[in-house]
């Protein structure tokens, strides 16, 4: 009996002890999306935060490109458990219904932390007389055809299809490769209903040239007095544009590993300094633990499941 007790006990202690002792080198975090980004700038100040309380430096790396599938794909051939994907969970949570084929296993990715909400909403040209989101699908009721959309990613294209053909709807999606080249055709009044990450919007927003109507997260933006979608009446277009860390299932992180890490992006969100700072980059602050951020992207997948069978399968 006492044999077994020291071998259970001996077999234990390697994950305590390397929950301590990691990291026990640089840790690296490869970003999904380019520099200049929220999840960027908000990554870089955890970075920053990271590296003084584990003691080790955190390089961010940026890998943008094939909708995360670049940034996925580094992490997972890395086989590292110091190599972290940061980013959106939008973009890989969609891959099944944007891709004709998924390039990687979608079981290597295992939930680390959430660390925000990336600000979404619903922007309008400032010519385009409404002030609503209730008075644009009026239009669209009352014009069948006349009036587009465009969203900062697929993901957002299918919520918005399913929505769309369950209310019996007439609005022609238009695909971008870029934002830029969105916004730009939103001020111009070529797009006239956009979903966008408030932070690539604001600038026009905060100038005049277009209007926010209605946020797309479940709760408020803090500083943006815009009712959410639930709020205007229409809580099938709510989606959060969950963002946080993600671990390759082959480089074999303990499950202590993580909780540690959760906790440590928790501690630091708690400043009140960072979380003003992550606020004014279009953030919600959510810190939360891996079943946390697990269970959110669960949720995330069975909607889009619910939203791809309801247009029939991928966005045409």
């Amino acid at each position: 009996m006492k044999k077994i007790l020291l071998f259970v006990i001996a077999a234990m202690l390697p994950l305590g002890a390397h929950a301590q002792s990691w990291p026990s080198r640089p840790v690296k975090f490869i970003l999904s999306l380019g520099p200049g980004s929220g999840a960027d700038l908000t990554g870089r100040m955890l970075a920053d935060r990271l590296s003084k309380v584990w003691g080790q430096p955190v390089v961010v790396e940026n890998r943008p490109g094939a909708d995360a599938v670049l940034a996925i794909n580094a992490v997972i051939a890395a086989k590292d458990d110091h190599t972290l994907l940061y980013g959106p969970s939008g973009s890989f949570v969609g891959h099944p219904y944007t891709l004709d084929k998924v390039p990687y296993d979608r079981n290597e990715l295992v939930p680390v932390a959430r660390v925000s909400n990336t600000v979404v909403v619903f922007a309008v040209p400032a010519a385009l007389k409404v002030q609503s989101l209730k008075e644009v699908m009026q239009m669209a009721r009352e014009e069948p055809g006349k009036l587009n959309y465009a969203s900062v990613t697929q993901v957002y294209d299918i919520m918005m299809a399913a929505y769309l053909k369950g209310a019996g709807l007439d609005m022609a999606r238009v695909s971008y490769k870029d934002a830029v080249s969105a916004q730009n055709d939103l001020v111009e009044g070529r797009i006239h209903l956009y979903s966008a990450a408030y932070a690539i919007v604001r600038g026009h927003a905060q100038g005049g040239r277009i209007r926010v109507i209605a946020v797309q997260n479940r709760t408020r933006a803090p500083g943006l007095d815009v009712p959410t979608v639930a709020e205007a009446g229409f809580p099938q277009l709510e989606l959060d544009g969950l963002v946080g860390l993600i671990a390759a299932r082959s480089s074999n992180l303990p499950d202590a590993v993580r909780e540690r890490i959760a906790a440590d992006v928790k501690s630091q969100l708690n400043d009140p300094a960072l979380n003003e700072r992550m606020t004014a980059t279009g953030q919600i602050v959510n810190p939360g633990t891996p079943a946390e951020f697990a269970a959110a992207i669960d949720e995330q997948s069975k909607n889009l499941a619910a939203w791809s069978k309801a247009i029939g399968g991928k966005l045409k």
